[in-house]
């Protein structure tokens, strides 16, 4: 989430036979201070409340480099639940014969006045839109769970922020990422079931690897044949261990719930990111998860 090459040859051919005079002039590409503009107004259409994020760069971070880790027979729920350490440019000095680690050079962290970092400014166009809506609708809902928050927030960023690019309509990217969403929590339900089983002593500890493994692979090949490629996200795992797993089961364990919402406003951006600030504030995780099955039972 391209112009097809034959297309692209040919318009070269035919414009390669006009006098140089006549030929337009390319349309100067948008810069990142552009797209975010678009971004906001965009989300100001959807009905987002204006924050403070994105409202100037800082060149001198490149990224946050954080070391997320956990044990090799350990799968936290989200990554809250994962080990943190600081990283660097270089990654994580973190043994991985004893530890599951991600590396994360992370592009944004949200605070309500984030800067544009080098990495973000660099991102591309879908990357990019999708990045800014996303932590801005994290400050629309503060008062929410947060395993909930990551799912509204990851749709809120595939359909507000994707308005901005003009070559498709935004829906593509949200019922990619439902799909990555459907196979990730099965393999994170089937691997959890692994590690229960062998604290229980009901498995030794190589036959919990050797399963961890095989469902590991098993769930990084299913990933791998979803079709068509998404342009803002990664469709696999960003690594194949349990820090990686964890860390997206923290965005893919509820987005299937979430996503009703947008399939009960029949893709309508402004009903869906109405229908999520309308959620209960304030309350229990299962207050607004009984909110958001209502969506389900509408659909």
């Amino acid at each position: 989430m391209r112009v097809g090459l034959f297309l692209g040859g040919t318009l070269w051919f035919f414009t390669a036979l006009l006098p140089i005079r006549c030929r337009a002039a390319d349309p100067p590409e948008a810069t990142p201070q552009d797209l975010i503009e678009k971004v906001k107004q965009a989300e100001q259409s959807a009905g987002f409340h204006p924050t403070g994020n994105f409202a100037h760069a800082n060149s001198r971070v490149r990224a946050y480099y954080r070391c997320y880790f956990t044990g090799l027979l350990e799968l936290p729920d989200s990554y809250a639940g994962l080990k943190l350490r600081q990283g660097s440019q270089d990654g994580c000095s973190l043994d991985t014969r004893k530890y599951d680690v991600f590396f994360y050079p992370i592009e944004v962290v949200a605070s309500g006045h984030s800067p544009v970092t080098q990495s973000l400014a660099q991102a591309s166009t879908e990357r990019l839109v999708t990045v800014v809506s996303h932590e801005d609708f994290h400050e629309q809902i503060r008062d929410w769970p947060d395993a909930i928050a990551e799912a509204a927030a990851t749709l809120a960023g595939f359909i507000t922020g994707g308005t901005v690019v003009q070559d498709q309509e935004v829906q593509p990217e949200a019922k990619i990422f439902w799909r990555k969403a459907i196979i990730l929590n099965r393999y994170y339900d089937r691997l959890s079931a692994v590690y229960n089983a062998f604290d229980r002593g009901a498995i030794s500890k190589s036959s919990a690897l050797g399963q961890k493994q095989s469902l590991l692979s098993a769930l990084q090949q299913e990933c791998a044949a979803i079709q068509p490629e998404p342009r803002s996200f990664n469709k696999c795992m960003p690594v194949a261990n349990n820090a990686g797993l964890a860390f997206d089961h923290t965005y893919t364990k509820y987005y299937p719930l979430v996503y009703q919402v947008l399939l009960a406003c029949r893709h309508d951006v402004r009903c869906t990111i109405g229908a999520l600030l309308h959620a209960p504030k304030k309350t229990s995780e299962s207050a607004v998860i009984q909110y958001l099955k209502s969506f389900h039972q509408v659909n």
